[in-house]
């Protein structure tokens, strides 16, 4: 097992309370907290899953940070995608090694780094978005974590046409998904899927119905909750009091080739029976 290095992000897992802290090792770097401080080099050559004390003396396990664990560490301007959804996300949208995606909507970076992962190195993330400031930190986010090469950013406003063609899928993100609807079905290649995520029940329907009426099909739209168990010999098992509740309605669909022009518009009751 390859020992951890420096210049690698570690998490530091708090024994007793869970909290967990992401750091960078750095040569004579230390990580200060109320529990008190540790040295990087306390850490590196180290294997993953060692226990080091704090100047406290109190416990913490060092790991390497899960893509989940990256995605909720990054500097954050925007809401993210949390892991809850973002696994339903990308199996909807049927990713896999040397898959080229467009993202619109980068706002933090977080979802993207997810997809930089799950293309690899022989793929491509094309993520846009209408703020340059947020494309600013999403790019420092993803690069801190090694996937600079993986993506591709661009300023643009939801409507313009992606300048790319022939996608294995893509992700929406916006306030107002259906303006970007027209040109994702113009990027994606046949048959392939789209996923998006949207806050509110009146733009799910909306999207839902400009979904349908650029000949996407096989539409489906959820919700997922989470929550945590507290599992205790003494006390048993039950549900913690907090849970991570409502985020949005995932939304994913499939790009039908019309036979006629004509059909290239579905029908009201395609859109809703995509909402049971």
């Amino acid at each position: 097992m390859r020992p951890l290095e420096y210049g690698e992000p570690v998490i530091l897992w708090e024994t007793g309370r869970g909290r967990t802290f992401l750091v960078t090792l750095t040569p004579g770097g230390a990580f200060h907290s109320h529990r008190g401080v540790i040295r990087h080099d306390d850490l590196a050559g180290k294997p993953e899953g060692t226990e080091v004390l704090s100047s406290t003396g109190h416990p913490f396990i060092a790991f390497r940070p899960r893509v989940a664990d990256r995605m909720m560490k990054v500097h954050r301007q925007t809401q993210i995608v949390y892991p809850k959804d973002a696994g339903w996300l990308v199996l909807a949208l049927d990713l896999f090694p040397g898959a080229r995606v467009i993202e619109m909507g980068t706002g933090s970076g977080a979802f993207t780094i997810l997809l930089a992962q799950l293309v690899g190195p022989q793929g491509k993330v094309y993520t846009y978005d209408r703020r340059p400031d947020f494309l600013y930190n999403a790019l420092q986010n993803i690069k801190k974590l090694g996937y600079a090469e993986r993506v591709e950013a661009q300023i643009l406003t939801a409507g313009e046409p992606f300048p790319v063609r022939e996608v294995d899928a893509v992700f929406l993100d916006l306030p107002t998904p259906w303006e970007a609807i027209p040109p994702a079905r113009e990027a994606l290649a046949p048959g392939r899927p789209l996923a998006l995520l949207v806050p509110t029940a009146e733009q799910l329907k909306q999207a839902v119905k400009a979904l349908a009426e650029n000949g996407f099909v096989w539409i489906e739209a959820v919700e997922i909750l989470e929550r945590r168990m507290l599992v205790r010999e003494r006390e048993g098992v039950r549900p913690l009091e907090r849970m991570v509740g409502f985020t949005g309605y995932l939304v994913s669909a499939r790009k039908a080739l019309a036979r006629h022009p004509a059909e290239a518009v579905g029908p009201a009751e395609d859109a809703e029976a995509g909402l049971d």
